[in-house]
């Protein structure tokens, strides 16, 4: 049997309670980083009047326990270390909110992208180069599907443009 986790909504009393949506949200941080939209969304998902929510978020900003450019540049230096490229990690940001400036940021300040690229390819299929078309069309749909762009799987499988 297995058991399911329900969420808990809160009573209409409750929802238009500032302090109740404030000690919600620090409990979520408590268990793990959010981005503001994220959490916004979060607390609005549990049951919070909107504006409340925004206004804990906008609060917990300001006081510096919720830090959108930390969460970006942390977001990007672990998924970069599970392998996953730029393009994938800019859409599930861009998910959470967060405005395009931050997340080139972040993006620039990281890592080497093609070398990341490289490394990845290396570990999935070996150091030997693909020997033919098929091998580097399907290496390459593996990088594409980890978010690395073209540039970036081209530098990484050899491939070159010319069919000579």
């Amino acid at each position: 049997m297995a058991f399911r986790r329900t969420q808990k909504s809160v009573s209409s009393q409750r929802a238009t309670d500032p302090d109740a949506a404030r000690a919600a949200a620090i409990a979520l941080l408590a268990r793990r980083d959010f981005a503001g939209g994220e959490l916004r969304e979060k607390l609005r998902s549990r049951g919070y009047d909107p504006a409340i929510a925004a206004a804990v978020v906008a609060d917990l900003t300001e006081e510096r326990v919720l830090d959108d450019t930390r969460y970006a540049e942390n977001y990007v230096a672990y998924h970069a270390g599970r392998g996953h490229g730029p393009m994938r990690i800019t859409a599930d940001l861009r998910s959470f909110g967060l405005p395009s400036e931050l997340i080139d940021a972040a993006l620039a300040a990281g890592h080497d992208w093609r070398a990341l690229a490289r490394d990845i390819r290396v570990r999935k299929f070996g150091a030997d180069p693909p020997a033919d078309w098929a091998e580097k069309v399907r290496q390459a749909r593996f990088l594409q599907y980890r978010g690395f762009s073209s540039d970036h799987i081209r530098a990484a499988t050899g491939a070159d443009l010319d069919s000579d």
